[in-house]
């Protein structure tokens, strides 16, 4: 019987990478990995100041979505992977501006809405705005467009929209506007004697409050009125009155026609204050303005800085487009515009002015973990109930 020999090559056996190999791949993979998921989904940020209290508390971690509104291409693609401005713990820059792409944003899902909490870029970060807007927001530097410093405020007003803010309360319209459920105000609270500040205050949520006596403009001290500054919910304001020793609350407001500095737009045109503001239409892609001196104003800076102008000189009462004075604008992008809950202490739309649409990031969807900057043990430094909290 014929028998056929079968010859087997013997198979060639990859050599195996080393622990450090495998280690390096598994890093670069989950870098690569992150990366995308950072630029495409969603991002992590932390809230560092009180602005949006007592919707979001100082030392809340959000996830934000950036698939609400699309996504945007990277402006400076030549930065350390998860880094923003500077590399961790050091003032080295993370990125290089010798390439600068232009930036395009991918189809979102929804668009932005009022009521709608976003982070976005801090729009006044150009040499022109950085000494103007010093004393309230300082420690400003220029960046390129994605580099920006990240923001979160809810936006009041949409492109097209007349606000205007009356003692306090916006209106978008002419319509009053339903204010955000947890929606910070100061309070005069008006007080028997002093209190104590950690059961009163701090057990009923209260953290931002001050001692405080009016006067009433005379020499009679026993006119005087003895009591707090508060920050508040208009809810917990209402608790405090329960107390015996509380006499009185008043929300407190400037007076309308008393002009607060630092406001936005600069000028002696307009009396506005925080709490009185506007009205003033919001920029919208395609709307024609007149350029008046009040407008030149309130649209000089968006229309030199924002729009993609050469050659734009502002002067007073006067504006120019490559030598040439013009006597209306057509707006070539969207603008919103943005405030703190914590309507009292936060530098917002009524001190920098509009946020184009380019500078928008994403929708912040929830809190994954909050941590109490101050707490009055250890065991609470952790705030259970604030996990997985979904932004309204």
């Amino acid at each position: 019987m014929p028998v056929t020999e079968i010859f087997q090559t013997p198979e060639k056996t990859k050599p195996r990478k080393s622990a450090f190999r495998e280690w390096l791949d598994s890093v670069l993979f989950a870098v690569i990995a992150a990366t995308i998921i950072r630029w495409l989904f969603f991002s992590a940020f932390v809230i560092p100041t009180p602005s949006m209290e007592n919707s979001l508390l100082v030392g809340d971690y959000l996830f934000v979505s950036r698939l609400h509104y699309g996504t945007t291409t990277p402006v400076t693609p030549l930065q350390v992977p998860l880094t923003h401005q500077t590399i961790w713990q050091t003032s080295i820059p993370s990125y290089l501006d010798w390439i600068q792409l232009p930036q395009f944003r991918l189809p979102g899902f929804t668009d932005v809405k009022r009521g709608d909490v976003i982070v976005f870029y801090l729009p006044v970060e150009h040499p022109n705005a950085y000494q103007k807007y010093s004393s309230v927001l300082p420690n400003l530097h220029p960046h390129p467009l994605d580099q920006r410093s990240n923001y979160i405020k809810r936006c009041v007003a949409l492109p097209g929209d007349r606000l205007e803010v009356r003692g306090g309360q916006v209106y978008i319209n002419g319509n009053k506007q339903v204010n955000p459920v947890r929606m910070q105000n100061e309070y005069f609270v008006s007080t028997t004697t002093a209190i104590n500040e950690e059961n009163v205050f701090r057990k009923n949520g209260i953290t931002d409050f001050t001692q405080f006596t009016e006067t009433f403009n005379d020499s009679t001290a026993a006119n005087d009125e003895f009591g707090y500054i508060v920050k508040t919910t208009s809810d917990l304001a209402a608790q405090l009155k329960s107390h015996d020793f509380v006499k009185r609350i008043e929300p407190v407001f400037m007076s309308k026609g008393l002009k607060e500095p630092f406001l936005f737009p600069s000028t002696n045109l307009l009396d506005w204050n925080k709490d009185n503001y506007g009205p003033v239409m919001i920029p919208k892609e395609g709307a024609r303005v007149p350029m008046t001196a009040v407008n030149i104003a309130l649209y000089g800076e968006v229309i030199k800085n924002y729009e993609g102008n050469d050659q734009v000189i502002l002067e007073e009462g006067k504006i120019t487009l490559n030598g040439k004075v013009l006597e209306s604008y057509t707006f070539k992008q969207d603008y919103f515009f943005m405030m703190g809950d914590n309507r009292h202490d936060s530098a917002d739309s009524r001190y920098w002015g509009f946020v184009p649409k380019d500078h928008i990031v994403g929708k912040a969807a929830f809190v994954w973990m909050s941590i109490d900057p101050n707490p009055t043990s250890f065991l609470k430094k952790l705030r259970w109930d604030r996990i997985f909290r979904i932004i309204q």
